[in-house]
């Protein structure tokens, strides 16, 4: 069996069980892949399956099965492209698939979803706001993809938020996502950030005046950069991002580094090292004012543990470290021990209670 293949069946199942994949549906299609070149093959006919029954429940008077087999084939069509970057073209196409499905998806989750683009720099950052029941003003938490990730495969994470009362804003940044096509990846996150915060600002039916951040990944790096310029960020949850990832880059495996080198707008690997040496935190950290969570993996062996240690020094404002025993990168390993205590946290730092 090819390496990446292998790696890959080892190190990305929590991943995808935690973010909607059923763990018999990975077993089965992983099984019968050979070479890293049939992946997104592999995976997209699987998400045709689930695409395939959320049709025959809409003709069925079902929509409550559709959405749900919609969402799971858009997140099954986003694990099929989200590191095929050595074939550009099949991976669009498995995008635009994981798009489709989730905009059929979107009116029939509980609660509904709306597709929204969000203007920034002559181009727009698509995005998905999910609002609680109860109508009102609620507060709002942006949710930032990584290197990897998008806005497709935060379904679960944003259930942590909606069921305490907070609406979700999950957002294809620069570099991320459907913004990939159009933009790269841009290292100084309060510039983005402050444009959702614009258009937030301008709903009537959210409270942007109480609106944190969680970022995942490269995008806790993010939104810790963030939180430190952007002054009308309430909270923020950095999960599992690195302080430096200059510092990290001679460990990270060879299809994240292709990964950034594409989403970065490098043309070398040596242009992306020297690019990625832009994403750190020293200097910025310390300008963090608002309550801040960082949460990672002791056993995290893309951004090891000193990564946390040392942002968590180095922030003034209110902190916390979770620093998980047992957790790999980004903690999908021991998601009970963090992911609904993680809402709790944001709702009390969004509405004091």
């Amino acid at each position: 069996m090819d390496q990446r293949v292998q790696a890959a069946i080892e190190n990305w199942a929590p991943r995808f069980v935690a973010n909607g994949v059923d763990l018999n549906v990975f077993r089965a299609v992983t099984a019968g892949i050979e070479a890293w070149e049939h992946w997104c093959a592999a995976w997209a006919k699987a998400a045709g399956v689930h695409e395939s029954l959320a049709e025959q429940a809409l003709a069925a008077g079902d929509p409550t099965t559709a959405g749900a087999q919609f969402r799971q084939a858009a997140v099954t069509y986003h694990f099929a492209k989200f590191l095929f970057v050595n074939d550009r073209e099949e991976m669009k196409d498995a995008h635009a698939q994981a798009v489709r499905c989730y905009g059929k998806a979107l009116p029939l989750l509980d609660p509904p979803g709306e597709r929204i683009e969000v203007p920034y720099h002559g181009t727009v950052m698509p995005a998905v706001l999910r609002r609680p029941p109860g109508g009102g003003q609620p507060p709002v938490v942006v949710l930032i993809p990584g290197l990897d990730s998008a806005k497709e495969e935060f379904h679960d994470l944003e259930s942590s938020f909606l069921a305490r009362g907070l609406a979700t804003l999950s957002v294809d940044g620069p570099g991320i996502g459907e913004s990939e096509y159009e933009s790269v990846i841009e290292p100084c996150w309060e510039k983005p950030l402050g444009a959702v915060l614009d258009w937030l600002e301008a709903r009537p039916d959210v409270d942007a005046r109480r609106a944190g951040a969680l970022g995942v990944s490269l995008g806790g790096n993010y939104a810790a950069r963030a939180a430190a310029f952007e002054r009308r960020l309430r909270a923020a949850i950095d999960l599992a991002g690195p302080y430096s990832l200059g510092a990290a880059w001679e460990a990270l495996p060879g299809l994240t580094k292709e990964a950034f080198r594409i989403r970065s707008g490098s043309r070398t690997m040596e242009e992306a090292r020297n690019r990625a040496r832009r994403l750190d935190l020293a200097g910025v950290a310390e300008r963090i004012r608002c309550p801040l969570l960082i949460i990672h993996g002791r056993q995290d062996h893309l951004f090891p543990p000193d990564h946390p240690e040392r942002l968590y020094r180095e922030v003034q404002g209110p902190r916390s470290l979770w620093l998980l025993e047992g957790g790999n990168h980004v903690c999908n390993n021991v998601v009970y021990r963090w992911r609904l205590q993680m809402g709790h946290w944001m709702q009390q730092a969004l509405t004091g209670c």
